[in-house]
């Protein structure tokens, strides 16, 4: 396995990061060895994120304000480079994402500088109309642009090969980041793998998203268009 970090953004997250975390170094100590380090990006949090992430063993990351999810990533892509990490595997502080689908993209037998993205079964998942729409909208757009057939563009599970994700240059705001990364990504000619992934959605009235389901997707068709425009093929 190359030298990985677990990389998670957190806003508001104290009551979940800690299960979160816990479930991580479960299926670690199930495996016998130590776990990966894990980075946590408290984003502007006003409650205890930070706090409870630091008590449960992640190193954090902490932005003064909430600078939302592109920056996040960036910052925690930042410091897994400063750790000397190949490979950063990306999934959500509020449990949608069990460690064990987290440490199967780990394994995937793509070289470090692959990107693999994990794709949901939304439906099955019981995933909100709303965000089911949202998600197939986003995935014919930057299956056209990209020249593959993306099943879940949106996804936050995924895994980053580090110091070329930061290479890329991704400059996009808010959940457009992950989007314009998959774009660049194909136009420089990199292996994109897709692995099917179980996801976890909590019930109705335990659900919290900072995700738009009508302004983040105009955001990423527009990034996409500018993306497409400026972003050469190798």
């Amino acid at each position: 396995m190359p030298s990985a970090v677990a990389l998670i953004p957190a806003y508001q997250a104290a009551a979940t990061i800690a299960a979160v975390l816990d479930d991580w170094a479960r299926v670690w100590r199930e495996r016998g060895v130590d776990a990966p380090r894990v980075i946590v990006v408290d984003d502007g949090s006003t409650d205890d994120t930070a706090g409870v992430a630091v008590q449960a063993g992640a190193e954090v990351v902490r932005h003064a304000k909430n600078l939302g999810k592109e920056a996040a990533l960036r910052s925690g892509l930042g410091r897994a480079r400063e750790l000397g990490a190949d490979v950063a595997v990306a999934l959500d502080a509020d449990g949608q994402h069990p460690a064990a689908e987290a440490m199967r993209l780990l394994d995937h037998e793509a070289g470090v500088s692959a990107l693999v993205l994990g794709i949901r079964n939304l439906v099955e998942a019981g995933a909100p109309r709303a965000n089911r729409f949202s998600n197939a909208f986003s995935n014919v757009w930057l299956s056209g642009f990209s020249g593959h057939w993306l099943r879940d563009t949106q996804c936050g599970l995924r895994r980053y090969p580090v110091r070329e994700t930061l290479a890329l240059g991704a400059r996009a705001n808010g959940y457009g980041f992950e989007a314009e990364v998959i774009l660049r990504a194909a136009r420089a000619g990199w292996r994109i793998e897709q692995v099917p992934v179980t996801v976890v959605y909590p019930p109705e009235s335990l659900r919290t998203t900072h995700f738009h389901s009508v302004r983040d997707p105009f955001r990423i068709v527009m990034r996409v268009l500018y993306t497409a425009a400026t972003a050469s093929r190798q």
